[in-house]
């Protein structure tokens, strides 16, 4: 019953791509730039940026991305030499080779260099930080984003956009802000919330739920700084990962112009980034380690691109070569030669940072004090660039466009300076919290505003005006994350090289006691082999708003609650974290451990548990192994129990315990229960979904769906292996009906009950006594659908 995409795509040409700045500015300098270029508009067609060439001449468009044919741009030039109708009108025109480069272009989308322009730009972005003064509030819109917004909308006569329903702010809210959906309970009780403030409250609850944050902006930073757990030169040494530095930075909160000061000055455990990597074989001087430093930093903290200045004086903006070889050298061991397009020149480079009006960095100073100078110039509280360039980053992170656009372009107009300014403006003034900046860009009405939907193609091919939030693909860790928590199949491990989280100052103490069968005769072992089931019987007046337990046992366990399976595991010094939420009930439960023992001869068994619930309203409740449990063999219907031994020496599991007492700690917030996506390898399915290699800094991921990830969507193995798990873990649960599960399901993955017509369609789908086939086609459907697709 599931449906197949079948996706047509042109095989792609085997020469390589058409070097826009290198080979079609040339050809277009030479036949184009004296009619259409600077102040010259012949025919009224300017050809000084991509915007005004696509929007064409007195005759029309004379450019069709993908369409040669269909763009006089081409046509004109390959016209007989007599013809009216052929460009140039004088001269030779273009030669053979010059009319491929051209045709080939515009066949592969005509690609343009973010931020070239034929003639310099007349805007050059303000270094120094700006205070605008703020529009007057209207209709008691008072936060500042939302007061400059409201001006610039109604200078251009553009209607407010309509609020976001609760169920869209509350996905996208999850999503943006922790990277992971809420639970069916979770989206239940904020539907039925009342309450005015509570999307404020929501935002501010998701930004101190600290582990969950760190692992969601991982996949940003990782991105950003080209850090990943495998890949070019992890193996041989050519590359470090700063996957320890970085997530205890995202974890604490650490103050940006800290992580700045240490990414350009490295200390242990960040040097990752500056060292860049040591690429096997032969490659351009341009990706040596120096130029790569000077590549990342300029590009990540302050919106520089000075790949092209690496080789040669930039043909797209003001950078040279001496600006890209100056900080090169201020990172280089030794003295570096000017290397032009692989060409020594003869000539050394100077150490030197771009924006000199702030001060310079010494070039006779010894390396550590060149870097320490360059992190001070940095941070420099006059250099409001490093702070644009940042809160242009996570207002595209947040509201799917940047206000500089692309937003490594930072040489580009924002389409409002005085936002920028003012998010700038926040977290400088607030100690560099971007945790803060985060949540006052999410509790603006502008953030809450309805998404605006367009197709990838119409967001770029006209003017930005801003109509509220774009809605935009998730990315393929929150697919997944998603995903695996749809179907509980997420791993329990995970790749990154984390920190052990710190306990909290008031966690509660390990008060488990380790448990066993009390028919072991005195002095002697469990034998191998030897299964018990432990219980615990206990009623609730009122279902928890979240349950968890740390479990352990020595050797294996499975836990059930009110007869569904919770979750499994296999090394007693490895204890796992388990959510009861959705297995209790109001009135009585039972929570048991089937326990195994294990080894080859008689040996130690024992099994701890501790469960800490929480209730509307703040009440908790704790619940542990003590000598309150009961035990039987097999646990069958009409079993005899039997008060469990507690055992009173237990060193030999003292390792198990301080692991216990470890995630016991993060039981009262909201703790890692399985591994995330942005924490694992990547593997063929993240990959088709978009995560990309992080060779390269990755500043923006596409927004269309590409032919691989349509093919692995529809039947990859990968994919249809997570549903087919998915679906017995979902029949193990306990519906009172098809309709129940279906209800679920919604609220699980898309924060809303389903219509009537969804209702009786799943339902139909399902069928009365629904099977693992019908209920991984039912979650394979509500995958496809671009709501869930899509942070709205």
């Amino acid at each position: 019953m599931r449906a197949h995409l079948l996706v047509l795509a042109p095989l792609a040409a085997a020469a390589a791509p058409v070097d826009f700045a290198h080979e079609v500015v040339p050809v277009l300098r030479k036949h184009c730039a004296e009619c259409h270029t600077g102040e010259k508009k012949k025919g009224g067609l300017s050809m000084n940026t991509l915007a005004e060439l696509l929007e064409g001449g007195e005759n029309g468009p004379v450019l069709v991305p993908g369409k040669p044919d269909e763009s006089k741009l081409v046509t004109v030039v390959v016209a007989p030499a007599d013809s009216e109708e052929r460009m140039p009108p004088k001269g030779k025109g273009l030669d053979a080779r010059e009319a491929d480069l051209l045709r080939r272009w515009v066949a592969e989308g005509a690609p343009w260099t973010p931020g070239f322009a034929f003639k310099a730009p007349a805007y050059e972005p303000p270094l120094r930080p700006r205070r605008p003064a703020l529009p007057e509030a209207v209709e008691g819109r008072t936060h500042a984003v939302d007061r400059v917004l409201d001006a610039w909308l109604r200078a251009r006569r553009q209607p407010i956009p309509a609020a976001a329903d609760d169920s869209a702010f509350l996905r996208r809210a999850h999503l943006d802000l922790i990277g992971v959906l809420p639970t069916a309970e979770e989206a239940r009780a904020f539907l039925a919330d009342a309450s005015p403030d509570k999307r404020d409250r929501l935002v501010r609850s998701l930004l101190v739920r600290n582990v969950d944050y760190a692992d969601h902006w991982m996949t940003f930073w990782n991105d950003l700084l080209r850090n990943d757990y495998a890949g070019t030169g992890y193996i041989d040494g050519g590359r470090r990962q700063i996957t320890r530095w970085l997530h205890r930075s995202l974890l604490e909160n650490r103050p940006y112009d800290r992580m700045v000061r240490e990414l350009v000055n490295p200390v242990p455990g960040s040097e990752g980034f500056a060292q860049g990597i040591i690429w096997r074989g032969s490659v351009s001087v341009a990706q040596g380690r120096e130029l790569q430093y000077s590549q990342s930093v300029s590009q990540v903290l302050l919106g520089i691109n000075m790949k092209c200045a690496s080789c040669h004086d930039s043909f797209t903006d003001r950078w040279k070569l001496r600006d890209a070889y100056g900080l090169a050298a201020i990172f280089g061991e030794k003295p570096l030669e000017l290397v032009r397009c692989d060409v020594p020149t003869g000539r050394a480079a100077v150490a030197a940072w771009p924006f000199p009006e702030l001060g310079q960095v010494d070039p006779a100073a010894p390396r550590a004090e060149r870097l320490r100078q360059l992190a001070d110039l940095m941070v420099h509280p006059d250099n409001g660039r490093l702070r644009r360039t940042v809160a242009n980053r996570i207002w595209h992170r947040l509201m799917g466009r940047g206000l500089v656009h692309p937003v490594d372009a930072m040489e580009t107009p924002p389409w409002s300076e005085e936002l920028l300014d003012v998010l700038a403006n926040r977290l400088a003034d607030n100690g560099h919290d971007l945790r803060d900046l985060i949540a006052f860009i999410a509790t603006s009405q502008a953030y809450k505003s309805r998404a605006e939907v367009l197709a990838p193609s119409a967001a770029e091919a006209a003017a930005y005006v801003y109509r509220g939030p774009r809605a935009r693909r998730l990315t393929a860790e929150q697919f997944v994350d998603a995903l695996w928590r749809l179907t509980d199949t997420a791993p329990q491990k995970f790749d990154a090289e984390l920190d052990p989280p710190a306990a909290a100052a008031s966690a509660p103490r390990l008060a488990a006691k380790a448990i066993w069968s009390d028919d072991t005769p005195a002095g002697a072992l469990p034998a191998a082999g030897e299964s018990r089931v432990l219980r615990r019987v206990f009623p609730l007046s009122k279902p928890p708003s979240r349950a968890l337990a740390t479990v352990t046992c020595d050797n294996a366990f499975e836990l059930v609650v009110n007869g569904r399976s919770v979750g499994r595991g296999g090394e007693w010094w490895e204890p796992r974290i388990l959510d009861l939420t959705p297995h209790l009930r109001v009135g009585s439960n039972e929570i048991r451990l089937l326990a195994r023992n294990g080894g080859e001869g008689p040996n130690a068994a024992a099994a701890w548990l501790q469960a800490h619930l929480r209730f509307p309203g703040g009440e908790t409740m704790s619940l542990a192994t003590d000598a309150g449990w009961e035990w039987s063999p097999r646990g069958e219907p009409g079993a005899a129990w039997r008060p469990v031994r507690v055992l009173d020496d237990t060193a030999v599991w003292e390792r198990g315990e301080r692991a216990l007492a470890e995630q016991l700690a993060q039981l009262q917030g909201f703790p890692r229960l399985a591994a995330r996506a942005s924490l694992v390898k990547a593997d063929l399915l993240q990959r088709s979904l978009g995560r990309p290699n992080r060779e390269q800094v990755v500043s923006e991921r596409p927004n269309d769906l590409s032919t691989l990830e349509a093919i692995d969507l529809s039947n990859g193995p990968a994919l249809a292996g997570i549903l087919a798990q998915g679906a017995r873990n979902l029949l193990a649960r306990d519906w009172k009906s098809p309709g129940e599960m279906v209800d679920w399901i919604w609220l699980s993955a898309l924060c809303r009950p389903p219509t009537a017509t969804e209702r009786r369609i799943a339902i139909g789908l399902l069928g009365e006594q629904p099977g693992e086939q019908s209920v991984a086609d039912l979650v394979w459907s509500v995958l496809m659908l671009p709501e869930f697709a899509t942070v709205r």
